[in-house]
Formats: C-alpha cells, sequence, structure tokens
C-alpha cells in the first residue's frame, strides 16, 4: 500500500487537506496570500510572493523545496496584473535552481476569499 501524509495547513484548517503526499508525490491545494483572517494586500506581486513563500514552508514540511516544484496551475483574477508580476514566477523559480515546473496561468472571475487575486495550485517530486 502507498504511504499517505496529509497536511492540514499550520494552524490546521479543518476539513480541508492543504497538501497530500502519496509516496514521493506531493499535492498542494490552492495556495493563496490569505492568512490568519487579514485579507491580503491588493497588489498582485505582493500576494503572488507571499503565496510562493507559503508554498515554500508546505514543501519544507515534506523535506521538499520549489526546486521539487514540476508542475503548478495559477489561478488569477486579472491575467493583465498577472503578466506584469511574472517577474516572481521566474524570481522563484531561478531561486531554486532554474528548474522551471510545467505550467498554466488561468483568469477566473473570482477566488475563494474577498481580495484574492491569485492562488497557486503545485505538484512535487521528492528527490
Amino acid at each position: 500500500m502507498t504511504q499517505r501524509e496529509v497536511y492540514s495547513g499550520d494552524p490546521p484548517v479543518h476539513g480541508l487537506a492543504q497538501a497530500v503526499r502519496v509516496g514521493k508525490m506531493i499535492y498542494l491545494a490552492g495556495v493563496t496570500a490569505y492568512r490568519d483572517g487579514a485579507p491580503p494586500e491588493p497588489d498582485m506581486e505582493a500576494q503572488m510572493r507571499a503565496a510562493y513563500a507559503r508554498i515554500a514552508a508546505i514543501l519544507d514540511h515534506f523535506g521538499a523545496s520549489l526546486a521539487d516544484v514540476v508542475e503548478q496551475t495559477v489561478f488569477v483574477t486579472d491575467m493583465d496584473a498577472a503578466l506584469r508580476a511574472r517577474h516572481v514566477r521566474l524570481e522563484v523559480y531561478g531561486a531554486a535552481g532554474d528548474t522551471f515546473p510545467a505550467s498554466a496561468t488561468v483568469e477566473v472571475s473570482r477566488l475563494g476569499r474577498p481580495g484574492l487575486m491569485v492562488e497557486i495550485k503545485v505538484s512535487a517530486h521528492l528527490p
């Protein structure tokens, strides 16, 4: 049987698996800049940076890093703002050793909480 580990968040969110590791794969649910009940800054770049920082922390829980990300889907509420902030992705993965994951960006009408502009879902492979 494949080993499975569920990470519910820090602090945990009842009824939500923030990430699941199955074997050497780690699947993260959509990660946002929303934290501790406070709405995020109304700035795409700042929200992207906050989401990637949270992704890095979750991956670290499993002994992984951004260098282990193999796929990501980025959901944004404003494609033009996301395109202006795309340098954040280059900085994040460039800092991880130029290991860019397969990626898709999708514009959506809204995200799960007021004020959110970006949500990032990733899959990573443990070495």
